[in-house]
Order: C-alpha cells, then sequence, then structure tokens
C-alpha cells in the first residue's frame, strides 16, 4: 500500500479567460513565457515526492496530452512513479463528460482501489503557486484528519469569489478547525479562501463520493467546495475538518485581468513569482523550446523590465513585458505591459499597449492596439487576441 495519490482537475475552461481557452483548457495556457499553467502544480508534485498522478481532463484536451506526454519532463516516470490522464469515458452507468469536480473523482474511483493509498490529495491545475504538499499532508496526519482544506488569507470584501471558511486559532498560524464554509456568498465575508487543496482519507472520500451520489440526480454539477464541505462543516462537529493556512504566494487566473497580473508578478519590480528559484519544470520538447537559439536584441533596441525567452527577435522596444519563446519584434515595434505568446510575429512600426497576443499571431506593419498617449500598465484596457489570429 502506498502513502498517497494525488489527482489534478486541470480539465476545464473558464469563459472570463475569452480567446485563450477557446482551443485549449485553462491548465494548458502558456505562463510566465516558456512554460503552461500546469507546471506549477506538476512541479509541486515532483516536489513533494507524490509519486502516483491522476490528471483529470475533459475540454479540448489535445495541447495538454502534447504538454504532458508520459510524464518525464516532472520525473512522474518509471517503475514506481507515474502520471496517467484520465478523460471521461462512456460506460452503462457514467456521463461521457465529468459533471463537476466530485463526478470526476468518482468516475476515476477504480484508480484509486487500484494504487490503495491511505490518502488522498485533490488540487486544482490552474493556479500559480509553490507548495511542498508534504507539509499539509503532515498536518492533515498529526490532526487525525477526515478532510483537510488548504487556505490563504484574504481581504474579505472579496469572500463573494472564491470559497470561503471561518477557521479557529487551535494551531495559530499553521491552521485549524474548520468551524463555517461558504462557497462564493453574497453577503457573509471571511477572511481564509480555499486553494482547492483537499487532503482526504481514503475511506472517507470514499464515503463522501457515496454520499453525494443522490445529487448527482439533481443537479447538473457536483463540486467539492460548493457541494460536499458545506455539507459536511453543516453537519456540527461530526466530522475531523481542518483548515491548513497557507502563507506563500497564490496566482488567481481565473480573469484576464489576473491572468496578466499574475504575469506581470514575475518581472523584476514587482517579482513574487521565480520559477528558476521554485525549480519549476516544463516539457522542454514542447515546441521546440530546448532547441530554441538564445534571444538576440539588436543594436539600437530596448529591453527594459521584461522577461524575453529564447528564439526570440528583438529590433523594437519592449519594456514590462513577457514575451515566451520565438517572439519577433520587427524594427520600430514598440511592446508595453503586454504578453507575447510563442512564435508571434509584430511587423515593423507596430504599438502594443495592454494586450495579450496567444501563440502564432502575425501583427501587420503599423497597426497600433492600446493607448499610445498613457503608457501605463492598466488591466482595465487589455485586449486579448486569440491563436493564429492574423491582426491588420
Amino acid at each position: 500500500m502506498q502513502e498517497d495519490l494525488a489527482f489534478i482537475l486541470a480539465g476545464g475552461r473558464v469563459d472570463e479567460l475569452k480567446k485563450l481557452t477557446k482551443f485549449r483548457p485553462k491548465s494548458a495556457v502558456p505562463f510566465g513565457g516558456m512554460y503552461r499553467i500546469i507546471d506549477f502544480p506538476l512541479s509541486n508534485m515532483m516536489h513533494s515526492h507524490i509519486s502516483t498522478v491522476g490528471l483529470l481532463a475533459q475540454y479540448r484536451s489535445s495541447p495538454l496530452i502534447n504538454h504532458i506526454l508520459d510524464g518525464r519532463s516532472w520525473d512522474l516516470w518509471g517503475r514506481n512513479r507515474s502520471l496517467t490522464l484520465l478523460p471521461p469515458f462512456k460506460g452503462d452507468t457514467y456521463s461521457d463528460w465529468y459533471n463537476g469536480t466530485i463526478d470526476a473523482v468518482q468516475q476515476n474511483i477504480n484508480f484509486v482501489r487500484a494504487a490503495g493509498p491511505k490518502r488522498v490529495l485533490i488540487v486544482s491545475g490552474d493556479h500559480i503557486y509553490k507548495m511542498n504538499y508534504r507539509e499539509i499532508i503532515r498536518y492533515h496526519t498529526r490532526k487525525k484528519a477526515n478532510l483537510t482544506v488548504g487556505f490563504i488569507k484574504i481581504d474579505p470584501a472579496y469572500s463573494n469569489r472564491f470559497g470561503v471558511a471561518q477557521i479557529d486559532d487551535e494551531d495559530s498560524g499553521t491552521g485549524g478547525k474548520i468551524i463555517r464554509y461558504l462557497e462564493k456568498p453574497k453577503t457573509e465575508r471571511f477572511d481564509w479562501a480555499s486553494l482547492t487543496i483537499y487532503v482526504f482519507e481514503t475511506e472517507f472520500l470514499l464515503r463522501c463520493l457515496a454520499m453525494m451520489k443522490p445529487l448527482a440526480k439533481n443537479q447538473e454539477t457536483i463540486e467539492f467546495g460548493r457541494d460536499l464541505i458545506t455539507t459536511l462543516t453543516e453537519a456540527s462537529g461530526k466530522y475531523r475538518l481542518f483548515g491548513y493556512k497557507y502563507e506563500g504566494y497564490w496566482g488567481y487566473t481565473r480573469t484576464i485581468p489576473e491572468f496578466w497580473h499574475s504575469n506581470m508578478n514575475l518581472l523584476n519590480n514587482r517579482r513574487q513569482i521565480d520559477p528558476e528559484k521554485w525549480q519549476i519544470r516544463t516539457n522542454l520538447d514542447h515546441r521546440g523550446i530546448r532547441d530554441r537559439v538564445p534571444a538576440m536584441i539588436k543594436f539600437g533596441s530596448l529591453v527594459k523590465n521584461s522577461l524575453v525567452c529564447s528564439g526570440c527577435v528583438i529590433e523594437g522596444e519592449v519594456v514590462n513585458s513577457v514575451l515566451s519563446p520565438g517572439v519577433r519584434v520587427a524594427k520600430g515595434a514598440k511592446v508595453y505591459n503586454s504578453i507575447v505568446m510563442f512564435d508571434t510575429k509584430l511587423g515593423e512600426n507596430t504599438f502594443l499597449n495592454n494586450v495579450i497576443l496567444d501563440v502564432d499571431i502575425r501583427v501587420a506593419p503599423g497597426v497600433t492596439l492600446g493607448n499610445q498617449t498613457d503608457l501605463a500598465a492598466n488591466p482595465a484596457e487589455l485586449q486579448v487576441f486569440g491563436e493564429g489570429e492574423l491582426i491588420g
């Protein structure tokens, strides 16, 4: 019997990210130049020595499959390590689409039974953070908990955007019992937001899944936060439910402004994300990252407070921006406060300010996107263009 097994919830698409998730799940969206969002939880798994991981994927999963391959980029490959893609399947009793996070795990319960772990770790595949999951697992074990949920402190004014909880101070800054839990409450305010990180005792998880089955007949989706944890906390102390208090950086990328802000947090003047220090891994064969030549910044060009990846050719100006491998900025082109993804080409004398360009876009010479008179970073003015678009 192994100690721990993990699921990564990686299959969803969010409308708030607009064109960035038109052809891919959110977890496969490029982030921070050469990475994908999924690289962060996968790297956390590797550094936490979680050796059996199931990836729950469904929406347009081809880009995710091409990136993950057999998991060897994250050391999840070998005799005693594995990364298994778990798409929905068609059968006699299960739907051919995951109807929420609980249903996704329920459809793959045989994956759990085959491994026989003591505990099951379930995490979201679309957040930017560094965590040693062993710390929350140790806390869970020490408290003899049925379920432990990871939380981060927030301004209570934003409670309506998250699953939030009231946690007692049993263990001071480490954690405590979950007193109440509400999913995106309209009026009530708590200061601890769920990270969508759950540690279950395996037998308790199986009981919870059985308990939630009747809901599936009456609801379109069944979710861990909204349905299960809310139900468990209403049982007045019947279960041992604990909150683990996380104090590190957490990038929430659900909306375009949040995605943009998280990318900007890679830059030196506000750096809170350090993939090199965090030892984040990616698939270097995906889009030929490892084979690209160093970035070329030509004489007379300007690069300031920006992240410019290998294979880029800069002949113009790049300021406060993130450029993925293979981006070309032609002579006279100017890029401010923007994110430009793999192999996008900007023609001569183009202008970008507060813009997000997906992969393989071509911007014709002389095109202006954004405010030319005010060069300040302004997420309220962000423009987003989808994969392969021809602009101008």
